[in-house]
């Protein structure tokens, strides 16, 4: 799938690191939203500060204390979910002030674990991530473990989930939009092939505040890339059955499929794919935890599955002019039970580092309905700054 940068993290717990020092971040977006179901355009402008501190006080130990602060400028002319501002388009960021992160973890060579609240991430962040892209970051009250076994062996990480804090805010007036209690014990396993790597995953999740979100979730992905002159060429296959678990009053049942080569040639990727989030007419596959942005179309229509499923056939391109790094992608969408037309999306993406620390984006969607929702265009502008 082709991922815009979002703050994505490649591990399923929190980068270790070996010298303390603080946390400061500062990011203010701009983000315009012309929805054809409503009279009124969104505008929002929104910063984002999140301080801290990673403290190494032992070696290989480290604890992490960051909060952050989400705040509206100027008029605020957009749903953020918690404004009762209903006349205009979302944008979901809303105001808020709450620990992002709070944890203890160690590392070594070949292990490292955490226990508290923090980041969990999965492979490309499909069915587990911190929807980086979003203001209001989500991060899980978990403890999690990761071990490389030595000679080539797997590397197996697990990661049991007690608490969710979702990118709607904790002040959110809707308590279903705040936090969801879960009992939920994910594995992940990767093993290094001669060709490429092979993950095995299951993830059973309870939820406890969502019932009907309680799903077992078991799966197999293969990537890799083989270069070859001046060309490298990529792969990725990946298939998943998912079924209701625990206190699930509901009978459900779907499958995922994606399928993705890649090929980069003069410093461009080109990527063309078909991602399949299975529907049989009752039900739709879920990844309510997933990084959704990053995945069938940055407009944001289908981060809740159809019970017709999804079909998202898209082709994409990225690489770099100089210190600016770009991205496109085409979206076609279509019903995986019955095969109807969902629509098109077109998706653009340009990023500048401004000064050491500081990133400007500019981000553009356009999606155009084709029965599915309404026509759609977002529009973003922002800087970020990392110290």
């Amino acid at each position: 799938m082709v991922i815009s940068p979002v703050g994505v993290v490649a591990q399923s717990v929190p980068d270790g690191t070996s010298q303390s020092r603080p946390v400061v971040e500062l990011r203010y977006r701009h983000e315009s939203v012309d929805d054809a179901a409503f009279a009124h355009d969104a505008d929002a402008n929104t910063v984002r500060l999140r301080l801290g501190y990673r403290w190494a006080f032992a070696p290989g130990w480290r604890a992490v204390v960051t909060g952050d602060r989400v705040q509206a400028l100027g008029s605020t002319h957009y749903n953020s979910t918690a404004n009762g501002k209903t006349q205009y388009p979302t944008v979901a960021d809303p105001q808020s002030s709450e620990f992002h992160e709070a944890y203890v973890g160690y590392a070594n060579d070949a292990f490292e674990g955490a226990l508290g609240r923090q980041i969990v991430a999965f492979d490309n962040q499909r069915f587990f991530g911190n929807s980086g892209w979003r203001q209001n970051e989500q991060t899980f009250d978990a403890a999690t473990l990761r071990y490389a076994f030595d000679g080539g062996g797997p590397v197996v990480r697990y990661a049991y989930l007690d608490r969710v804090q979702r990118v709607f805010g904790n002040a959110n007036p809707n308590p279903l939009l705040r936090a969801w209690d879960l009992n939920a014990n994910l594995l992940n396993v990767a093993q290094a092939l001669p060709l490429g790597t092979l993950v095995g995953y299951a993830y059973f999740v309870r939820n406890d505040t969502v019932a009907t979100a309680s799903t077992r979730t078991l799966g197999a992905r293969w990537t890799g890339a083989q270069i070859a002159g001046d060309a490298k060429f990529g792969w990725t296959l990946e298939y998943a059955k998912q079924d209701d678990y625990a206190n699930n009053p509901a009978s459900q049942s779907a499958s995922y499929r994606l399928i993705e080569p890649t090929l980069t040639w003069h410093g461009v990727t080109f990527k063309i794919g078909d991602e399949v989030m299975g529907g049989n007419g009752h039900y739709g596959f879920a990844t309510p935890f997933a990084t959704l942005h990053a995945f069938d179309g940055w407009a944001d229509r289908f981060l809740t599955t159809p019970v017709d499923g999804v079909d998202d056939r898209y082709l994409g391109a990225n690489g770099n002019i100089g210190k600016a790094g770009w991205t496109t992608v085409w979206h076609d969408f279509h019903a995986d039970r019955g095969g109807r037309a969902f629509g098109t999306e077109f998706d653009a993406m340009l990023s500048y580092p401004l000064a050491r620390g500081l990133t400007g984006l500019l981000k553009f969607a356009d999606y155009r309905s084709d029965g599915f929702s309404t026509d759609e265009k977002k529009l973003w502008a922002g800087v970020e700054y990392k110290f």
